[in-house]
């Protein structure tokens, strides 16, 4: 699977003129499963996730986490993450996991985090969203299971 993790403020996603989600501060994450991902990938980058050190301490440092923080979590599918722009200008997106596969390991990954104790809300899979987002540092990070 890939994520791609961004420390917010803020952070909603809007389907069709409606917010299906919102929260404060935390961490929006993009993820997209991959063919051949599996159930192990997903929880793997569920547990790590949350223990990022990535929010500040009292010295202003990144030494504590989101489970630390008590922040919240906005989960979103996003297929493009496996975009392959190696040949010519239009990407690819063939790595990608096929939809009820990706949606399968997307549940997963969100119904882990939430296990874990986490405020999480998500996205609406395959649905065309508006994500709004106040990058907070910024710090974005790039993962792979």
């Amino acid at each position: 699977m890939r994520a791609l993790i961004q420390r917010v403020t803020r952070a909603s996603v809007t389907v069709e003129g409606t917010v299906i989600a919102d929260i404060g501060p935390g961490l929006l994450i993009l993820v997209c499963a991959m063919q051949g991902d599996t159930d192990a990938d997903a929880r793997k980058l569920a547990t790590k996730i949350p223990r990022l050190r990535i929010f500040r301490d009292n010295a202003a440092k990144m030494n504590l986490s989101l489970a630390d923080t008590g922040g919240a979590a906005l989960v979103v599918s996003q297929f493009t993450l496996a975009a392959d722009t190696a040949r010519g200008n239009r990407p690819g997106f063939s790595t990608a996991a096929a939809p009820g596969e990706g949606v399968r390991l997307y549940e997963l990954f969100t119904a882990e985090l939430a296990a874990q104790g986490l405020a999480v809300q998500t996205g609406q899979f395959g649905a065309d969203m508006a994500v709004a987002l106040v990058n907070d540092g910024p710090v974005t990070i790039w993962m792979e299971s």
